[in-house]
This record gives structure tokens, sequence and C-alpha cells, in this order.
């Protein structure tokens, strides 16, 4: 820890730099031990800066957004958090030949986003303004719901490689699919996003967006801290029917428990420790395999020691 404070002590001068950060307070499942350090970058100069201090000095580093799809341990993560959310967050917009153009930094919050874009009647964007991730997030997994994912808006990313490159990806070149992309694959960092959007009905992107909320409050567990859907969906089966046909409906593990409102969701019921989720995981997905031998994949990523 003293080695980390030390390379990174210049940096305090010219960014945000947390000291035994909890990861509790970074993560939308409200669990986590602290993390050694945390950056926050301003820029793409800064979070250059912040890896290459980091890859000098041997120190592990993750990069992280609004935490939405996370669990971090209860030890914490002995290295460096570089967190992107609320940060690097530039939006332009262009509107040229009936098409909206918009360019938006990683750390913007996606739900902002798509409600900035259905707000001035643009349409394409509705499925996302529930969605708590950040844009690079939600890119590097190409996050959906309700039928809409970010493939079919995505003209292209800004991206730092994982060799130290700052590149522009066209979506042809993203391999978008079910929750991810060549970003994720290569390890890369999303930077920059550039959208494109059709004018619509704002009346009918005004209801479609209050029935999506509608939705969600009515089948989703909005009340708990959670990180949405748990598992990725498998082939030819819905994570939370199986688990739910598994009788696991309510299935508690300490704190932790499969919500009673839709069984895909783990929620933080109770004061629920990060080794109750993840031991609720694991006894989720092995219940279903015995009784249906269907893996589930977890959706969720876990850092730390578990």
């Amino acid at each position: 820890m003293m080695d980390h404070m030390e390379v990174f002590q210049t940096l305090g001068q010219n960014m945000r730099v947390l000291y035994d950060e909890p990861m509790a307070d970074h993560t939308t499942f409200r669990v986590g031990g602290p993390a050694d350090l945390m950056v926050i970058p301003e820029n793409v100069e800064q979070l250059r800066q912040a890896i290459r201090l980091c890859r000098d000095a041997s120190i592990p580093w993750y990069v992280i957004g609004n935490g939405s799809n996370l669990l971090v341990s209860d030890k914490g993560y002995r290295g460096v958090v570089i967190k992107i959310c609320r940060n690097m967050d530039l939006i332009e917009k262009e509107e040229k030949g009936g098409r909206l153009r918009v360019r938006a930094g990683a750390g913007v919050l996606l739900a902002t986003l798509a409600r900035s874009v259905c707000d001035d009647g643009w349409t394409g964007f509705e499925f996302a303004t529930g969605i708590p991730g950040t844009l690079g997030g939600g890119i590097t997994m190409n996050a959906g719901a309700y039928g809409g994912e970010m493939s079919q808006i995505l003209s292209g990313v800004t991206v730092f490689t994982a060799q130290g490159a700052i590149e522009e990806w066209p979506a042809d070149r993203l391999e978008l699919g079910y929750r991810k992309s060549r970003i994720q694959k290569e390890e890369a960092i999303a930077l920059e996003a550039v959208m494109e959007f059709e004018k619509g009905d704002i009346g009918q992107i005004r209801e479609t967006v209050r029935s999506l909320a509608a939705e969600r409050r009515k089948k989703q567990p909005l009340e708990y801290p959670s990180a949405g859907s748990t598992f990725k969906r498998p082939e030819g089966y819905f994570a939370g029917k199986l688990i739910q046909d598994a009788g696991l409906k309510g299935y508690r593990v300490g704190g932790a428990q499969v919500s009673e409102k839709h069984s895909g969701f783990v929620i933080n019921a109770d004061h629920a420790t990060a080794a109750d989720i993840y031991q609720l995981m694991r006894d989720v997905g092995a219940i279903v395999y015995k009784k249906f031998g269907v893996r589930l994949e977890p959706e969720v990523r876990l850092l730390g020691e578990f």
C-alpha cells in the first residue's frame, strides 16, 4: 500500500486520488471492502498517466464505471481502481439530414444520456433510460433491455487499447454480441462513442419511456441494492425462469437473496456481505445445473479475492 501511495503522490496534485476507498460506496450492490487507491481522471491524458504509472510500478489496476455490474470482495482490492463515472462526460449533439449525431464521453450515465436524447424527440434510445451504468460500460458489455441494445445505435467508439494506443473503431469492428464486444475481449477501454438517432414522435417516445419505467418498477426489485440481471441468458432459456423453476425464488444466504419479484436478480436484502452474494450465486448455479443441466454464466464481474 505504501508503494502505491508513493507512486501516486504526484497525481494527487493533478487529479482526484482517494486512499483506502470503500468500494461499497461505488457499487450498486452496496458491498465491498476498500481499494488501496481510487483515481478519478478528468480527461484522457490523466487516464493514460494513471495507467502508465500502474504499469511502470507493476501495480494492479482496474477500470470501473458506475459499479452497476460489479461485485467487490469484502477484503477490497489490493491495487488501483480507476473510476470513469460522471467524469470524462462530454456530450456533443449535431443535427444533420434529419438525424441526430451524438458524441459522448465514457463517463456519462447511460440513463441520463438516453433521457436527454429522448426528451429532444429522437428515437432509438428509449430502451436505455432505466439502465444504471455508464456509457463506457454499456458499450463494453453491449448493454440492452426490452429489445434494444447498444449495437443498434453505435456508429463508432474511441478506445484506449491494451497496448496503450488511442484508436477509432467503427461499429463493424466492435464485434458486438450478447453482452460482449471486441473492447471486452481485447481488454481495451472505451473513451468516447458516436451514436446516431432518427427523429420520432415526441408523444410516442415519452409514452414508451413511461411504459418501460412502469414495467421496471412492476417487475424488478428496484427498492433493493443489486447489480441488475445477475446471470447471462443461456441460449434457449431465460435465467430467471430456470432459477424460479428450480424453487429458488426467495432463496437466501445471509443478507443476500434471490428476489421474490424477479428470480433473475440477486439482491442485497439485509446488510449482505460480498461473501453472502458470491455464495448465493454459486449455490444458484450449482442447483440449476443439477436440476436442468444448464450452466448459468454470471453477468456480474468479480473484483478482489473470493
